[in-house]
C-alpha cells in the first residue's frame, strides 16, 4: 500500500520547490530533511530573472520583491585599480531584474509557501537507503527522536546536495574534481561609500597571476555584504582526497572558523576604499568541486540540483539552476501521479535537463579559471545567458517540431513575455504571465483577421479532448480583430507586442507548456494536430 506519491528529500531552495509545486497540483508529498533548522547562512545569494519569473507562476513572487534588493552590476578591480563597471542592465521585454537574496531568505519564502499549500518539512528526519521496483519505491527513514519508518512512494526525489544519499543508493557516477583554492565566507557590514548594488570583486595580480581575491556581494541591509576571499594558511582545511569523494561546500564545525580579523585583513590588501568591517554574522571555510551526474533518474527515483550538478558559485547559477531543475521535473511528476504522462514524460526530465547541467558545470568552470572575459558570446547574450532566459529544450522529444516560418521563439524555447493585452471588462491591460500564471497547459490562438476566430472554439475543443482537464485556451486578438460569437475568453494585442515578441501568424496555435516553455507551434491550427502532440504528451 503506497503510503504518499512523492517522498522529496531535502528542503533547500530545490526541494522546496519541488514540494510547492507538487503541492500546488495536488499531489501528497512528503518532505524530510536531515537539519533540525534552517541553517542562517548566505550561501546562495544570487537570483536571476528567470528564477523569479518561476516564481511569479509560483505565486511568491510579491514575497520575493519585498524581501530582496537589486543586484545592480558590478565593479572590478585590479591591483587597487578600477578596471571596468559592469551594469546588470536587460531588455525591456524582461519583466525581473537580477537580484541579492540570502539563501535562508528563499528557504524561509519557500517553505512558507508550502505550508499555504497544505505542505510541511520534517526535520531532522533522515533518508537511510531506498530500493524500489516497477511500481513503488521502498525508503527507510530515521526520525528526530531516533525512531525508524519504512515508507512506501510513488516517486523519490533527491535534493539532498552534493553529498546525495540518493545519488549514492542509485549508484550514479558522479565525475569531476575539487579546484585547488581554498575560500573563506563571511557575512559582514562595511563602512565604505561604493556604490549600492554592485558586486565588489577586487583582485591582486602578478605577471597574469591572481594570487589574492576579494569578492563581495550585497545583501539585504545597509552596507551588508557576503565576502568571498582565499583562505589563509592557518585556517587551511585541504586535505587529499580520494577520486570519488566529493569535497564541496561549507566546512561546517570542521576545523577553524574565519573571524572578523581574517576578513579584515584580507579588506586591508584589497578593498578598493579604506573601510572597517563589523558586525560579523557567520563565516566558514568553503571548498568548490566541479562534478555532474551520468543520468538524471533511474526507474522511480531522480535528482535534482546539488544532487546532479556542482561547479563553481560564478554567476550565481548553481541554486538557481537547481531551482529550474525542480521545476521541470514537478509538472511532469503530477502527470505521471495522475496516470497522465505519455511514454517518455519522465525520461524527457533526463533529456532536457541534463544538457543544462552540463553547460553551465563547463562555464562556470571556464568562467572561475579564465574570468567572465572568456565569454565569446556578446555582451547582450551573455547577460541573457546568465540569467538563465536562453535555456531551452529545442529538439526535446516531447516538444513539437519547429515547422513554422516565424521570428519568435520556437518549440522548446522560454515563452517571453508581453505587455498590453486587454480584457474587454478591464480598464486596464494586463501582462502574458498574468494570463499563464498557476495554469497547466495553455492554448494561445492568434488572429489578425475577423474570419480566423471563427475556427477557434472548434480547434480548443479538439485539444482540450485529447487533454481534459490540463489545458486552458485563449483567444489572442489584433488590436482592431472583433470576434463576437468566440465562446473562448479572449484578450486583444493592444500594444501589437504578442504578435511583435512571438512573431505570431493570423490563425497560429501556441501552446504553452506549464513550465513556461513553447510545447507546439501550428499554422494554421488545427485540432487533429494538436490533438495528436498533446495524446503523446498526457498518453491517451
Amino acid at each position: 500500500m503506497i503510503d504518499v506519491d512523492v517522498l522529496v528529500v531535502g528542503a533547500g531552495p530545490v526541494g522546496l520547490t519541488a514540494a510547492s509545486e507538487l503541492q500546488r497540483r495536488g499531489i501528497g508529498c512528503r518532505v524530510v530533511d536531515r537539519l533540525r533548522a534552517r541553517q542562517p547562512f548566505a550561501k546562495a545569494v544570487g537570483v536571476q530573472p528567470r528564477t523569479l519569473e518561476i516564481w511569479d507562476r509560483m505565486g511568491m513572487v510579491r514575497e520575493a520583491l519585498e524581501t530582496a534588493i537589486p543586484l545592480k552590476g558590478q565593479l572590478l578591480y585590479v591591483n587597487g585599480e578600477e578596471q571596468a563597471r559592469i551594469d546588470l542592465t536587460l531588455p525591456a521585454d524582461v519583466p525581473y531584474t537580477f537580484a541579492a537574496l540570502p539563501q535562508y531568505e528563499t528557504e524561509r519564502l519557500l517553505e512558507e509557501l508550502l505550508v499555504r499549500l497544505g505542505g510541511q518539512v520534517e526535520r531532522g528526519t533522515e533518508l537511510i537507503s531506498f530500493e524500489q521496483d516497477d511500481n513503488e519505491v521502498r525508503a527507510r527513514l530515521t526520525s528526530a527522536s531516533g525512531g525508524t519508518e519504512e515508507l512506501r512512494a510513488r516517486y523519490l526525489l533527491g535534493c539532498d546536495g552534493a553529498h546525495s544519499v540518493v545519488r549514492k543508493g542509485l549508484g550514479l557516477t558522479f565525475e569531476g574534481a575539487a579546484l585547488p583554492e581554498e575560500y573563506m565566507l563571511g557575512d559582514v557590514e562595511v563602512d565604505w561609500d561604493l556604490p549600492v548594488g554592485y558586486t565588489v570583486r577586487s583582485s591582486h595580480v602578478v605577471d597574469g597571476r591572481t594570487d589574492d581575491l576579494l569578492v563581495c556581494i550585497p545583501l539585504p541591509g545597509r552596507r551588508r555584504y557576503r565576502m568571498s576571499m582565499l583562505t589563509p594558511p592557518e585556517l587551511s582545511q585541504a586535505q587529499q582526497t580520494g577520486k570519488d569523494e566529493v569535497v564541496h561546500g561549507l566546512s561546517g564545525d570542521r576545523g577553524p572558523q574565519p573571524g572578523q580579523e581574517h576578513i579584515q585583513a584580507v579588506l586591508d590588501r584589497l578593498s578598493p576604499v579604506p573601510t572597517t568591517a563589523s558586525s560579523l554574522r557567520w563565516s566558514s571555510v568553503f571548498r568548490i568541486s566541479h562534478r555532474l551526474v551520468d543520468r538524471y533518474g533511474q526507474g522511480r527515483v531522480f535528482v535534482a540540483g546539488d544532487a546532479a550538478h556542482i561547479h563553481p558559485p560564478t554567476g550565481a547559477q548553481g541554486m538557481n539552476t537547481g531551482i529550474q531543475d525542480a521545476y521541470n521535473l514537478a509538472w511532469k511528476l503530477a502527470a505521471a501521479v495522475r496516470g497522465r504522462a505519455g511514454e517518455g514524460l519522465l525520461a524527457s526530465y533526463d533529456t532536457e535537463r541534463r544538457p543544462v547541467g552540463e553547460e553551465v558545470v563547463r562555464r562556470t568552470l571556464r568562467h572561475a579559471r579564465s574570468g567572465m572575459k572568456s565569454d565569446p558570446d556578446d555582451p547582450a547574450t551573455m547577460m541573457r545567458r546568465e540569467a538563465q532566459l536562453l535555456v531551452g529544450y529545442r529538439g526535446s522529444p516531447v516538444v513539437g517540431p519547429d515547422g513554422t516560418a516565424h521570428d519568435g521563439p520556437a518549440p522548446g524555447d522560454r515563452a517571453p513575455d508581453c505587455g498590453g493585452l486587454e480584457y474587454g471588462l478591464a480598464s486596464f491591460p494586463v501582462r502574458l504571465f498574468t494570463l499563464l500564471r498557476g495554469r497547466d497547459h495553455t492554448l494561445l490562438l492568434y488572429a489578425d483577421d475577423e474570419e480566423q476566430p471563427a475556427r477557434f472554439d472548434e480547434v480548443a475543443a479538439a485539444a482540450e479532448q485529447a487533454a481534459p482537464g490540463l489545458l486552458n485556451a485563449c483567444a489572442v486578438l489584433a488590436p482592431k480583430v472583433r470576434a463576437p460569437g468566440l465562446r473562448l475568453p479572449a484578450v486583444h494585442d493592444g500594444l501589437d507586442e504578442f504578435r511583435s515578441m512571438y512573431g505570431a501568424r493570423g490563425g497560429e496555435a501556441i501552446l504553452v507548456r506549464p513550465d513556461g516553455y513553447l510545447g507546439l507551434r501550428i499554422t494554421p491550427a488545427t485540432g487533429p494536430e494538436l490533438r495528436t502532440y498533446l495524446e503523446m504528451l498526457v498518453g491517451t
